[in-house]
């Protein structure tokens, strides 16, 4: 059907009208968050037949079109999404190093000072003041530990917090992406399939502050709504419906928060199953960052308490006493799965003989209904173990003496943190300063005659090197005679035997007589004697003191490889490399979310400029058809006038 010049022009200045209009609200929001440039896709209006031909009719809008690309969206969202992880990743990480690391405030000064004050000891083993500053030194290093344990602590508990404010930010963003979905369905419907725009921009930028809390990925469906999936494919957003995410506490511990998904029936857990913005940031501090150093942590107060205890009890004190425990130490945690249906329990303790094997990992030993295994917590790597698991027989792994009870059913888990609660568990125990077991309990005399003098015709020397863990305080002492036919030391009294000993080879060696070790150097004539005596009374004796001071570079960590400042400092050594890593990490991310940002704002951002120009073209052209229009309406008036003649 013809509609004429003026239906041509009234067409023009329809479309026109609303080509500024487009061009005026790509402008407004510029500066719009998500905002995705429109551009108004124009069409000719069918023409009309006439004997002539074909006569056009006009212009019309197609279509309003998003300036859109779904591949720079995507890789915007990604960006986004690893970008926030390390950020947040290199900050807590920046926190626990900086605060192990310390020069002042970490453990490493502390632990100087405590072993200066044990040198102190040694040098001067009488005196009282000497004594004294060695149990405040010792007071220092356990409140030191304390106080490192109580910011990492804090921290555990800024992470749980962190942890439930993020789920209910991610169950207020799903849940007006379900709306938005909602609402671009329905307005779908009600334009007759014509997209709503301004409300896909708003649900992308939704998804996009989605993905900066955790990693999601989106699938559209037919009509224009959009499902949300996390982790493994658990689903946040299907179409209208947002399942919400919960913080639940670990079936383990109650200190440890989890992430749930809600479900019809019960609640799933999906913690290990997250990755991506800061969500899975504060998730990998946890188990990558701050479990492994609180438990670092712990294991240096729990090795130096069991291994300074096991010296500080070989000496003997200023009353004559062998010496006690120098330190307290904390035994380790055991709790069972709040899902074990079995009434078995599990005793955990140190393995004092294998001490240097403890570690900086958690365990769960589970039962399998016909057998127990161990596994790593964090990688569920399967742990060596030997024993039975009963009293006479335990499980010995990593240090650790596991006893289980009967009563276990399949299924039943327990959680094992070895030195979790080192650090808290490390306080002085010795309150007196005569208390301090410096002394070695045994003294070497060579015989001699009714004057003092020595009676031995032989250049052999016995130099002590300490007593272990079998020696029973020496009441008429040890004789030890050599005899030269035999080549042999015999000895008698609080324990009978004999040695051998051949000055050709073994000079030098060391041998072990009732708990008390001894070197013996040189030739002894037949008939030569040594004594091992009880060293009552010898308040200026150092020799334990000396053996305590020892242990400062005496490995007795990491298997035998690392003293405790050397295995404090690949602790800190880590956590550096860690930090610097993430640091490192987060800048690159920074770098290419900023190249993603600048690939979506090339296809769907607004160029001032290019706005400019067409709103200066769109006017332009309805000047020119209000022209026609003018040209029809003096047209229609030549008309009337010659009509009217």
């Amino acid at each position: 059907m013809a509609v004429g010049l003026l239906g041509t022009a009234a067409s023009g200045l329809q479309v026109f009208q609303r080509a500024i209009s487009v061009a005026g609200h790509n402008i407004n929001n510029a500066n719009t968050d998500g905002f995705s440039r429109q551009r108004v896709e124009l069409g000719t209006l069918q023409p009309s037949f006439n004997g002539q031909g074909y006569i056009g009719n006009g212009v019309q809008i197609e279509s309003i079109s998003r300036m859109f690309d779904q591949f720079a969206v995507d890789r915007l969202r990604s960006s986004t999404s690893t970008s926030a992880q390390y950020d947040s990743l290199a900050q807590f990480s920046a926190r626990i190093s900086n605060l192990l690391g310390d020069t002042k405030a970490g453990l490493n000064a502390g632990l100087e000072s405590f072993f200066a004050a044990v040198h102190e000891v040694s040098n001067d083993p009488a005196s009282i003041p000497s004594r004294q500053l060695l149990l405040s030194e010792g007071e220092s290093l356990t409140s030191r530990f304390h106080n490192l344990n109580g910011q990492l602590d804090a921290m555990r508990a800024e992470i749980n917090g962190g942890i439930a404010n993020l789920t209910k930010d991610i169950n207020g963003l799903t849940s007006a992406i379900a709306e938005a979905n909602r609402a671009i369905v329905d307005s779908s419907g009600q334009g007759t399939g014509q997209i709503p725009n301004d409300l896909l921009d708003k649900r992308d930028t939704l998804i996009t502050k989605l993905s900066a809390l955790v990693s999601v990925r989106t699938v559209e469906q037919d009509d224009g709504a959009v499902n949300v999936f996390v982790g493994s494919g658990q689903p946040l957003v299907t179409r209208f419906l947002a399942t919400p995410l919960k913080a639940v506490t670990n079936d383990f511990d109650a200190q440890r928060v989890e992430v749930a998904i809600a479900g019809p029936n019960a609640d799933t857990v999906i913690t290990g199953n997250l990755s991506g913005g800061r969500l899975g940031a504060v998730l990998d501090v946890r188990d990558q960052v701050l479990n492994p150093a609180q438990n670092a942590l712990g294991r240096v107060a729990t090795t130096l308490a069991v291994t300074f205890n096991a010296q500080h009890r070989l000496g003997m004190d200023l009353n004559n006493s062998m010496g006690g425990d120098f330190f307290s130490f904390a035994q380790p945690e055991v709790s069972a799965s709040a899902r074990n249906s079995g009434s078995a329990s599990v005793a955990a303790s140190l393995d004092p003989a294998n001490v240097d094997q403890l570690t900086t990992k958690d365990y769960v030993l589970a039962y399998s209904g016909g057998a127990w295994s161990l596994t790593d917590a964090v990688s569920g790597q399967v742990v060596p173990m030997s024993g039975t698991g009963t009293p006479a027989d335990p499980f010995v792994a990593d240090g650790l003496r596991l006893v289980v009870s009967a009563g276990a059913a399949a299924g039943d888990r327990f959680l094992v943190k070895p030195t979790r609660g080192g650090s808290a568990g490390s306080d002085l125990l010795i309150d007196s300063a005569r208390a301090v077991a410096a002394a070695s309990p045994v003294k070497v005399i060579e015989a001699t005659n009714a004057n003092g003098l020595p009676t031995n015709a032989g250049d052999a020397a016995f130099k002590l090197q300490g007593v272990d863990a079998s020696f029973v305080r020496l009441s008429s002492g040890i004789t030890l005679t050599y005899d030269a036919a035999g080549q042999q030391f015999l000895y008698s009294g609080d324990a009978t035997g004999a040695i051998a000993y051949d000055p050709a080879t073994d000079s030098g060696s060391t041998f072990t007589v009732a708990g008390v070790s001894f070197s013996v150097t040189g030739t002894p004539q037949d008939g030569d004697a040594f004594r091992l005596a009880d060293n009552a009374g010898a308040s200026g004796d150092n020799g334990n003191a000396l053996r305590l001071a020892g242990l400062q570079t005496a490995n007795t960590m990491e298997g035998g490889a690392a003293s405790f400042q050397g295995a404090y400092g690949q602790l800190v050594g880590q956590l550096g490399t860690q930090t610097r890593s993430a640091q490192v990490t987060a800048e690159a991310q920074a770098a290419l979310l900023t190249q993603a940002q600048e690939s979506r704002d090339a296809v769907s951002g607004v160029n001032l400029d290019e706005e400019a120009a067409n709103l200066l073209r769109f006017q332009q052209a309805y000047q020119a058809v209000a022209q026609v229009i003018s040209t029809a309406e003096t047209t229609f008036q030549t008309l009337l006038s010659a009509i009217g003649r």
